[in-house]
């Protein structure tokens, strides 16, 4: 019989609320991290035809700029919608205790929640009338335009793709926004 090779798949796609607010870690290397739970419901039907639901709480860690987009929008109670890897750790506590997890090593992150994310369109388009009122105080000198110390925050990530998502009403809300100005 042939040798039969198992396929090397891991692939995670889970969407559910957070259990607690992000906790934002740097590591000694200086590279950004972050973890969080979320709980993901599930409804079936039992066998006196009844609904139930069974909640599953997931582990999720994100790194470097995914975890920067994270903490800068995610808190308690927010919908998220994660794509990832599982990833297995064990570790021994300074007293000898074990510990073992299993948890989800994030690829992309979506943001689902609609208040976050009218309150980063509007945190953005505040940036923006800021930038602009800056730049006509400040006129560029010899063709260089001077700038604030203050590091420039995407809206979008290339791995949460953020502005694919955007409600109509959220779009719709930008648009009148820049059309104001």
């Amino acid at each position: 019989m042939a040798d039969l090779r198992m396929p090397e798949i891991n692939n995670v796609i889970l969407a559910g609320n957070l259990t607690r607010d992000p906790v934002y870690k740097t590591n000694q290397h200086g590279n950004s991290l972050i973890h969080f739970t979320i709980a993901s419901n599930r409804r079936y039907k039992d066998k006196q035809n009844m609904w139930k639901e069974d909640v599953c709480f997931v582990n999720v860690v994100a790194r470097n700029k995914l975890a920067d987009s994270c903490d800068q929008r995610l808190k308690k109670g927010y919908g998220v919608l994660v794509e990832g890897e599982l990833q297995s750790r064990k570790w021994k506590t300074k007293q000898g205790t074990s510990h073992y997890v299993v948890e989800i090593k994030a690829r992309r992150i979506q943001f689902l929640d609609k208040t976050a994310s009218k309150q980063l369109i509007i945190k953005d388009i505040e940036s923006t009338e800021k930038e602009e009122k800056s730049a006509e105080r400040n006129p560029p000198v010899d063709g260089i335009r001077s700038t604030n110390n203050e590091e420039e925050k995407p809206l979008s990530f290339e791995d949460d793709h953020y502005n694919q998502f955007i409600s109509n009403e959220e779009s719709e809300l930008r648009r009148r926004d820049s059309s104001d100005t």
